[in-house]
């Protein structure tokens, strides 16, 4: 039984052929299950991943793309490539689950966020080190609906690149 189900998805998927091999319907119903396959797993991860954004979600981001891409091109084997997509949901949820227990291993994969201005003055330093001009502030503030640098009360770069403020009034 378990052979001709085996038999089946080779004659579908090109399992057993070299990626120079795959036929446009091989790549087509790959891209088709793997598309399943991925929203799968993706739903399955937590919504974090896809809504935050810090360095820690978008490396994640990074890896599903690229081994779900060679799973359809032909590049890696299939369903191993696919689980190695599981894997790395779940090392991203277990990160997770470990970042909301210990403050001090957040920072080490999400970083911390950085003071950039204080009570209308920026923090020209900080800046520097952040690479933030003042014209990006300034941007971010006026996005944040501060008109002016003496307005602002605290300005953040945020952990997840998001420049964040909170007003004087």
């Amino acid at each position: 039984m378990f052979h001709v189900i085996y038999d089946a998805l080779d004659t579908a998927l090109g399992l057993s052929l070299e990626s120079h091999d795959l036929t446009w319907h091989h790549m087509a119903l790959r891209a088709l299950l793997t598309f399943i396959i991925m929203l799968g797993i993706v739903r399955c991860a937590h919504k974090r991943f896809l809504g935050k954004a810090t360095a820690f979600d978008v490396v994640l981001g990074i890896l599903l793309g690229s081994i779900a891409s060679r799973a359809i091109t032909g590049n890696a084997p299939f369903f191993p490539a696919l689980l190695s997509t599981a894997v790395l949901v779940v090392l991203h949820w277990i990160c997770a689950w470990i970042s909301f227990r210990s403050p001090a291993f957040s920072r080490l994969v999400e970083g911390r966020p950085t003071l950039l201005a204080r009570d209308g003055k920026l923090l020209n330093e900080d800046m520097r080190r952040t690479d933030i001009t003042r014209e990006d502030l300034l941007e971010a503030l006026r996005g944040n609906g501060i008109e002016t640098p003496d307005k602002v009360k605290l300005a953040y770069l945020e952990r997840n690149g998001k420049i964040s403020s909170v007003s004087k009034d």
